[in-house]
């Protein structure tokens, strides 16, 4: 009735043209409007005994002291779209006690009016403040005088707010605080609350918030804090003692109720003890106490489970071994091949870059076993930082550079391995540095634009805390991820096809003795059987995931990458270095400067002078050292 009647007296001031110039008052409601975009003032004589007030479509600038005061049967006010409206004298608001609707909505106020003389005593209060994009600050006290009563809602929705200060809520019961969309706030102070009862239901959505006051936590049931993307920690959840449901941004967050909760369940055997509570009264409380379950949203999907980016104590453990085993190798690797004095050839360039992109790969490893000890137990305040920063972005572009620079290489070292024992007798055909420069440099590029398509938005490496490229939603993300794996299994078939080309042909001449055909047989099956175990499990469970049939989850990935994945970077230093007879005289030779293993050094310097004279020299072989028959070289003169 009080609204039909209410709109009435709109359409008629409207309709005469004498309302949009004046106030106008109706009797029967006992409603009083000031309506008109030439209405400039309040009058001062509102009926005593008036019930609703609304001011709306004004050229009011200023409202004048007492304007609107001691009206002791009014109830509801509403101040709206009056632009012009900049200021309201401290005293505008004057012993109102029945006050139940308070409205101040699109207007062009500076700062937020003085409520501390309302005085209002209604059990039930309802406060409106929104619109006002030229309010900046919700000042300390701001409510306090404003009712006796409870807040049942006190929307401070959509103005210009960039801060809540001090004591902002001292003296006032809040129910429902809506805080959304002021999308300037950045900062609640952390004691805005004190002093203040509640609120139960906390709505700050569409704002700049980055950390939540701890003072209120307590008695809340219900928050949202949706599209909220610089909130990005949450506090303690012990402090959530109340809170049953939460509508926040991140899925992240949810793992934290979700872990918090499963935690809580598995009881310490004293808090069956009923005198705990008083002998140990901070364990009880930390330990003991029930957990509300609490409705959480968005859920986490499968690519973010709620774990740590290491979810099993044993990958935590393994990671550190081979990052480390991985980045000492490939080190002494780089050190030896660098430092020797011997002549660099297109084996050994070869080595250098394998050594390095192998290096590369250790790196990932460690930076994510750091990150991982860094964000232990607490990964869901920290994976947003983590997945969408310059670090993760980093750590995915060094796994995906390592990887392709890796096969890339290794299937260089191998068809070169090959070339030149094909072509032994063919001095014409041998490969020189600056072809192994050209075919490296090529390497270097395509390995540096397939780590780097994922950064320009072709797949992404925030889908995941391990930041590998699993984004395959879009179609050129999928083919991105499928066309690498493919092109990985072709390198493999080919580095197998190339080492099958080698043993046929070194095993051919009868000189070479059987002992030597099955210890060349062995160690190019250890070769290949190393890249298979690197290269199949991955690219099998990785192609299956691509084409949106994933076999494993992402927890049980993790146990790919740290035994599967990194194969190759640990036995690489090995397996073309280490156990070669060319790596060993550099090394004991490269030691010998600084006083260590001369005698070793003296031997392999005294083979090195026989070759040189002529006395013998070693016959074709493969690029590793494994096969070395001996035949006399005629010495020039």
């Amino acid at each position: 009735m009080l609204v039909s009647s209410l709109w009435g007296l709109v359409a008629h001031a409207q309709g005469t043209g004498v309302g949009s110039q004046a106030c106008s008052v109706n009797g029967t409601t006992r409603s009083f409007a000031c309506l008109g975009s030439k209405v400039q003032q309040i009058p001062r004589d509102i009926p005593k005994n008036a019930t609703y007030i609304e001011i709306k479509l004004t050229q009011i600038t200023v409202f004048p002291s007492r304007a609107i005061s001691s009206l002791h049967e009014l109830k509801r006010i509403t101040i709206t779209k009056s632009k012009n409206l900049v200021l309201m004298d401290k005293a505008t608001f004057w012993e109102l006690p029945k006050l139940r609707y308070l409205t101040i909505s699109n207007t062009g106020l500076l700062v937020l009016p003085d409520f501390s003389k309302v005085q209002s005593a209604a059990l039930e209060f309802l406060f409106d403040l929104q619109d006002n994009m030229h309010i900046k600050l919700i000042p300390s006290n701001a409510f306090l005088g404003l009712t006796s009563g409870t807040i049942t809602e006190l929307r401070l929705t959509k103005n210009g707010l960039t801060e809540v200060d001090r004591n902002a809520f001292n003296g006032t019961r809040m129910e429902k605080l809506f805080l959304m969309g002021n999308q300037q706030l950045r900062r609640i102070h952390s004691d805005a609350f004190l002093g203040a009862e509640g609120p139960v239901v906390l709505d700050i959505s569409r704002t700049a918030i980055s950390a939540l006051p701890e003072s209120m936590l307590g008695g809340l049931k219900l928050l949202t804090a949706t599209s909220v993307y610089s909130l990005k920690w949450l506090p303690r959840l012990e402090l959530f003692a109340e809170l049953t449901q939460a509508n926040l941004t991140y899925p992240s967050h949810c793992c934290a109720f979700k872990n918090f909760k499963k935690n809580k369940s598995e009881k310490n055997h004293l808090c069956d003890d009923p005198a705990a509570p008083n002998l140990e009264p901070y364990f009880f409380e930390e330990h003991c106490r029930e957990v509300t379950e609490v409705t959480c949203s968005p859920e986490p999907d499968a690519f973010n489970p709620c774990e740590d980016i290491m979810g099993f104590t044993v990958l935590r453990v393994l990671i550190w071994f081979i990052s480390v085993l991985a980045i000492v190798g490939n080190s002494a690797v780089l050190l030896v091949l660098l430092a020797s004095c011997s002549k660099l050839t297109v084996p050994r360039f070869l080595m250098c870059h394998l050594a390095f992109a192998d290096l590369c790969m250790g790196l990932y490893l460690l930076t994510i076993a750091g990150v991982d000890v860094h964000t232990r137990a607490h990964y869901y305040n920290h994976s947003i930082d983590w997945q969408t920063g310059s670090g993760c972005h980093a750590a995915g572009f060094f796994t995906v550079f390592a990887s392709e620079l890796s096969v890339y290489t290794l299937t260089a070292i191998t068809l070169e391995r090959w070339h030149t024992i094909t072509y032994a007798m063919q001095l014409e055909r041998q490969l020189r540095l600056r072809h192994a420069c050209v075919t490296m440099a090529a390497g270097w590029l395509f390995a540096a634009g397939a780590a780097l398509l994922p950064a320009l938005g072709v797949s992404s490496y925030m889908k995941t805390s391990i930041c590998l490229p699993m984004d395959v939603e879009t179609p050129g993300a999928q083919a991105y991820v499928v066309v690498l794996l493919l092109l990985n299994v072709a390198a493999f078939a080919g580095v197998c096809a190339c080492y099958t080309g080698i043993y046929l042909a070194v095993r051919k001449p009868a000189s070479v003795p059987a002992r030597a055909d099955t210890r060349l047989a062995k160690r190019m099956a250890v070769l290949i059987f190393t890249d298979f175990l690197c290269m199949a499990p991955i690219s099998f469970f990785a192609i299956s995931a691509a084409l949106k049939l994933p076999l494993i989850t992402v927890s049980h990935a993790k146990v790919l990458l740290v035994l599967f994945y990194p194969i190759n970077s640990c036995a690489n230093p090995f397996l073309y270095a280490f156990f070669t007879k060319t790596f060993k005289r550099d090394f004991f030779m490269l030691t010998s400067r600084f006083g260590c293993f001369k005698a070793r050094a003296h031997v392999y310097r005294t083979e090195t002078s026989s070759v040189q004279n002529g006395t013998w020299a070693p016959a074709p072989k493969t690029g590793d050292g494994t096969l070395c028959t001996l035949m006399h070289v005629t010495h020039p003169h």
